[in-house]
């Protein structure tokens, strides 16, 4: 049993340091299963085909639609031009010289809007260094600000948010995506008030070691990916008022608003109960089916304003399918290498442990998606490792806790998007790699915004519903 604990550590180890030394999730998490696997004495073979392979696949199942159109908007807003207008729009209202803010609004919208986290990365780094290169503000601060818009609030603490960390809990516990609407809005204050002192303190501190855009300590160190996209918004015509480009922003909210708490709910369901669709209920999917509506109908209204440019925009929905692919086969690689760790003998161990830590059910419910997510760098594979293990446990321990599934809905999702962001973790390296810097030039800024607000407000929420505040 030791050498098999032991196994599943050198297993993590090895996942970090691969990821962190830039192999694929995709194939560094099998790596990993395998030896975890030697360690326990289990069978290799059978392991991948017959428990790593089908939970890749089950959440491949399960979150392909999001992904899916979640790129597919992505790539219609920047081939349109409107992320472009909206990111213009709101600077002008906010003024260049509130750089930062700008860029932190901005990267929200876009988040909150329904564009896939790593699609609003590669839209906002051309518009950020721009802004901070007329305010002289240091590069090294461009990868904090876009995380804080993107990383942390929208994804997973505002209600409503169309990312997919914010769909998960509600597979498990049978909420929408607006559950725990107040937890979530008093997070995301504390996570974008730390976040907004952080960013000025140090751009001030900076500032006075005489450190510009252009000095050395945050210079480019080399050739920003983004510079080399090619510009695919010179074939549309500029947006006749600056309206237009927010309205799919809009309807990606008002669709998932109006189904989440009113249209499906009106509706007859009971046939779900059938055995040809799983004997599921309504509850355990609409977060999803919800989330899934109001982006498409935000992609058919695209289509439908750019109608004259129709045969363009499809091969731009193309592009964007194809663009979906790394990042959900990356996820649910994790996902499957959690599985594998779960069916060794030695994790019953681990997972008996921390059930009896004595916490509640919210605190072990944080306490478990923060490792696992931090582990595997993922906030939405280590929340699906978590719940996947844990799941079942949760919800029998917050009904006795008397803990509303809302509330576990909301500081669980905002647990995943804690320790996730740790140096190996796929999405902040492609961060920096797309803002040409390096872990040792911008990554204290990046863990300050991304790691130490949204756990302090995890640590506060927390408090605050286990002591029956909230």
């Amino acid at each position: 049993m030791v050498l098999g604990i032991i196994g599943i550590l050198v297993s993590l180890a090895l996942l970090i340091i691969l990821a962190y030394r830039g192999m694929p999730v995709i194939v560094a998490a099998p790596v990993a299963s395998v030896v975890a696997l030697l360690f326990s004495w289990e069978s290799v073979l059978p392991a991948y085909t017959e428990i790593f392979m089908p939970a890749m696949g089950g959440f491949v199942a399960d979150y392909l639609p999001v992904f899916l159109t979640g790129a597919i908007f992505g790539a219609l807003m920047t081939a349109t031009g409107y992320a472009r207008v909206i990111a213009t729009t709101v600077i002008s209202f906010i003024g260049e010289k509130s750089a930062m803010l700008a860029t932190v609004v901005t990267t929200a919208l876009m988040t909150y809007g329904g564009i896939s986290l790593f699609v609003v990365v590669f839209v906002m780094y051309p518009l950020a260094r721009e802004l901070f290169r007329a305010a002289d503000i240091p590069r090294r601060l461009i990868p904090a600000t876009i995380a804080l818009g993107a990383f942390t609030f929208t994804m997973t603490a505002l209600p409503g948010s169309p990312q997919v960390q914010n769909i998960i809990p509600g597979t498990f516990f049978g909420t929408g995506s607006f559950a725990g609407a107040l937890i979530g809005i008093i997070g995301s204050l504390i996570i974008f008030g730390v976040g907004m002192f952080w960013l000025e303190y140090r751009k001030r501190k900076l500032w006075s070691k005489g450190e510009h855009y252009g000095s050395a300590e945050s210079a480019q160190v080399g050739k920003s990916e983004v510079e080399d996209t090619e510009d695919t918004t010179g074939s549309f015509p500029a947006p006749s008022n600056r309206l237009i480009p927010f309205l799919p922003l809009l309807t990606v909210f008002i669709v998932n608003f109006a189904c989440t708490l009113f249209i499906f709910p009106a509706m007859d369901w009971d046939f779900l109960s059938e055995e040809k669709y799983g004997g599921i209920g309504i509850d355990d999917r609409s977060a999803l089916w919800a989330v899934i509506v109001g982006l498409v109908a935000a992609i058919v209204l695209i289509l439908l304003i750019n109608a004259r440019h129709i045969a363009l925009l499809l091969q731009r929905v193309g592009d964007g399918a194809k663009n979906s692919m790394y990042p959900i086969f990356s996820t649910a690689s994790e996902v499957g290498y959690g599985a594998v760790i779960a069916s060794v003998a030695a994790f019953a161990v681990v997972r008996d442990s921390v059930i009896d830590l004595g916490a509640n059910a919210l605190a072990t419910s944080v306490v478990a998606t923060s490792i696992t997510a931090g582990l595997t760098g993922s906030s939405s594979g280590g929340m699906t490792i978590a719940l996947n293990a844990f799941g079942d446990e949760l919800r029998e321990m917050a009904v006795a806790d008397g803990i509303s599934m809302e509330a576990m809905h909301r500081v669980t999702a905002m647990a995943a998007g804690g320790l996730d962001t740790l140096p190996h973790s796929g999405a902040i390296i492609t961060l920096l790699i797309v803002c040409g810097l390096t872990h040792r030039q911008s990554y204290k800024d990046v863990a300050v915004i991304t790691i130490v607000g949204p756990v302090a407000a995890v640590a506060v929420l927390l408090a605050a519903v286990s002591f029956g505040i909230l």
